[in-house]
């Protein structure tokens, strides 16, 4: 901790430090900040206000090195911290995440304000580092090259208190040509069954009722303990888990999709009929130039077992166009599955080449107009698709998970939001009775938009639930924080849309 001398005006009477916490990218970097919020909370730090940017004793910049132009939003970033560290004493900026693991010693070159960089593999030391970092007034720069400990294991502050992530396996054995991940993240690792159990039913203890599996390749669960059914049988697992309403689980990767998974969505009730399912491309050869390990036939294989089984599940996707050697057929093999598979909604990427994977030096480099035409050609495609999806919608009766902070225009429409058990987002009229995110209300949908549905009617009923309890209490809680040490709310919400930021949020699954 600084002195007295140190303390800047985000440090509040009581001396208490601030922090905030900046995050890009995938899922995997979302619950990873959850992390890094709960061990500095744990050192002695407080939440920033919303909107603080930047105005904390620490800063943290948990970053990707998976989209486009990482390097130059980061350093931008650290650019604009780098007067206002210079005003207060006693700051510290950090630097992890992907990025980091791949930069190293780059960044604090780059910039060499920055306290601390860490990678994927070592977030639990963040707080060691920015103590060693202010007592020996150098930058730290310290990048395990394995996993040191499995994030559950450390202390976390989660960003919902109705709705959490559970980590189920970390890294990724793959050797997707377009992907840095594995690299980055390491091999597969897999939780115990047991303990991953234990967190969940943890959780729902203290209110939650919505959780998301996660993992790089969440459906490869397993390989790492020598049992090629082991992901089905923690999805069954999970629907003996009394007051866990939903269970989803994000990204599968369609080599690893078997029909024992298929019959556990279908057969176990909390599981949502929900499946956000990677595509990257229709085109057999770009499949293969992607070493991707399936081909069209398979893919739509899978899509149509999961309908047969489960009917009313909404599926999306994440596509890749204009990778290098895409011709305008294999294009059209892309816009034939995606007219054939009829996605909810999909998540398109435009190529572009990521230092370190071995497709930014393959031949037939696509020009950048080229890529631009074939993705506005998609993207045209995709909306009608979701529209005439969410059209079959209307007149439905649906149970909503009372969101918070998924609706922008709520307050001026004097409405509230909701996800669908398949997660599509739901506007609703507000009712007169008091609604809290985590309780459940059902509705009758009136309107289809591309993108969200609206119930304008009157709400057929309100549930009370343990969630929404939970999320009073959180509410209360923060409140009174707010009072006592004189620092703005900090935001409470769903981790963003359960799994709207689908795949690993960067296409490579």
């Amino acid at each position: 901790m600084t002195s007295s001398s140190d303390r800047s005006p985000a440090v509040d009477v009581q001396g208490t430090k601030t922090y905030e916490v900046r995050t890009y990218g995938c899922q995997m970097n979302v619950h990873d900040s959850e992390r890094l919020s709960g061990l500095l909370e744990d050192a002695g730090y407080v939440r920033a206000p919303d909107g603080a940017n930047g105005d904390a004793d620490v800063v943290v910049f948990n970053t990707c090195a998976v989209r486009e132009n990482a390097d130059n939003r980061l350093y931008g970033n650290l650019g604009h911290l780098a007067p206002m560290k210079a005003q207060r004493p006693g700051m510290q900026i950090a630097v992890g995440g992907c990025l980091a693991q791949k930069d190293r010693d780059t960044i604090v070159k780059r910039a060499p304000w920055v306290d601390v960089v860490f990678g994927t593999h070592n977030i639990g030391k963040l707080p060691v580092l920015l103590e060693r970092a202010r007592v020996q007034q150098e930058a730290q720069v310290e990048i395990a090259e394995s996993l040191e400990a499995f994030p559950s294991t450390l202390p976390t502050r989660r960003e919902s208190a109705y709705a959490a992530w559970v980590s189920i396996s970390v890294g990724c054995n793959n050797t997707c040509t377009f992907c840095i991940v594995p690299a980055l993240r390491g091999k597969e690792e897999d939780r115990r069954p047991g303990d991953i159990l234990a967190e969940i039913e943890t959780l729902v203890g203290e209110g939650v009722s919505e959780i998301t599996l996660l993992g790089q390749n969440v459906n490869a669960y397993g390989s790492d303990l020598g049992d090629r059914e082991a992901f089905s049988k923690l999805l069954r697992a999970c629907g003996e888990i009394e007051g866990l309403e939903r269970v989803r689980f994000t990204s599968p990767h369609p080599r690893d999709f078997t029909d024992d998974v298929i019959a556990a969505m279908a057969e176990t009730p909390n599981v949502m009929p929900q499946l956000h399912m990677p595509l990257q491309s229709g085109s057999d050869t770009v499949l293969k130039a992607m070493r991707r390990s399936y081909r069209q036939e398979r893919y739509l294989g899978i899509i149509e077992k999961v309908r047969a089984a489960i009917p009313h599940a909404a599926i999306s996707t994440d596509i890749i166009v204009g990778f290098p050697g895409e011709t305008e057929k294999d294009f059209e093999q892309t816009m034939h599955v995606v007219r054939e598979a009829r996605f909810a909604n999909a998540f398109t990427f435009q190529y572009s080449k990521r230092p370190g994977t071995p497709a930014a030096t393959m031949d037939g480099q696509i020009p950048k107009q080229v890529v631009q035409a074939r993705y506005e050609r998609l993207v045209a495609l995709q909306e009608e698709i979701s529209w005439d999806e969410n059209k079959k919608q209307v007149g439905r009766t649906l149970e909503l998970m009372v969101a918070e902070g998924e609706g922008r225009k709520d307050g001026a429409t004097h409405r509230l939001s909701g996800r669908a058990p398949d997660n599509r987002l739901v506007h609703f009229t507000k009712p007169d009775q008091e609604v809290r995110p985590g309780d459940v209300v059902t509705v009758e949908v009136t309107y289809a938009a591309p993108h969200h549905l609206l119930a304008e009617g009157q709400v057929l009923s309100v549930r009370r639930t343990r969630a929404g309890d939970a999320w009073e209490q959180r509410n209360a809680q923060e409140q009174d924080k707010k009072q006592g040490v004189m620092l703005g709310l900090p935001k409470v919400g769903v981790p963003a849309p359960l799994p709207v930021a689908a795949g690993s949020g960067c296409g490579c699954d």
